[in-house]
């Protein structure tokens, strides 16, 4: 089995996991859903593709930095009536930052680190409207378990919130993983994605194991061992040709 970590840093991200209608929660940590449909953006799937192999992935997630919750209202009108749409309320992450991480069969999980590096469909962070700030690869796949490899990968925090827990004295950080199949879990999400096709949406139960861990490899506030590449999710897609106007 291989494992591949992400980073998931942004201004804004949301995560829902039973949004609906005009009121769009967000969960506190990244969904399985969420994750996987980036993953399966950056392959190139289309909604209704077949997501099995996708969704037998075990996923966990690492809160570094939980961000503040956020309110929005949005207003809409209707494409073709400009009819105005109700009044929606969004929810959004502020300034948060997590590390999540999937594992599975080495050559699928190659594949999924190789399409984030040159996504087809540009990757966010639960909605549109929610760009990654970094890069999301951390590094390329580990050959170990996956509540180790988020056990051990280095702390993404900003140094400022880094500095703030180690005032407080607070320096653990929180750790969900996927409950295996038979055990009794610590709570349950419906978040597990069956089909992202528009005309039927379907998600099923997912069991989670919690855990509170100390930081990686400090009893304090580390400082990252590098400063993060640069970060320009453009720059590996293809230009778009121009097309000659035809002439009569």
């Amino acid at each position: 089995m291989s494992v591949l970590l992400m980073r998931l840093a942004g201004p804004l991200q949301s995560w829902g996991s039973a949004a609906r209608f005009v009121r769009r929660t967000t969960e506190n940590a990244p969904t399985k859903s969420g994750v996987l449909g980036l993953l399966a953006a950056a392959q190139g799937l289309r909604r209704d593709a077949d997501l099995s192999d996708l969704a037998a992935l075990e996923f966990g997630v690492r809160i570094d930095q939980p961000g503040t919750r956020l309110r929005d209202f949005q207003t809409a009108h209707h494409s073709d009536t400009l009819k105005a749409m109700p009044l929606s309320e969004r929810f959004y992450l502020a300034d948060a930052v997590f590390v999540a991480g999937v594992s599975g069969e080495a050559a699928l999980v190659q594949r999924l680190y190789e399409a984030l590096l040159e996504p087809v469909f540009l990757p966010y962070l639960g909605r549109r409207s929610c760009p990654p700030a970094e890069p999301i690869t951390i590094g390329e796949p580990l050959d170990k378990g996956l509540e180790q490899a988020l056990r051990e990968a280095e702390w993404e925090a900003s140094a400022r919130f880094r500095r703030r827990r180690a005032a407080s004295g607070a320096v653990h950080l929180d750790l969900l993983l996927d409950s295996p199949y038979g055990t009794r879990p610590d709570l349950t999400l419906r978040d597990l994605p069956m089909s992202f096709d528009p005309r039927h949406r379907r998600y099923g139960l997912r069991g989670i194991r919690t855990f509170r861990i100390p930081v990686p490899g400090a009893t304090g506030a580390p400082q990252p061992s590098s400063p993060p590449p640069p970060h320009e999710p453009t720059a590996l897609l293809t230009p778009v040709t121009p097309v000659t106007p035809r002439t009569a």
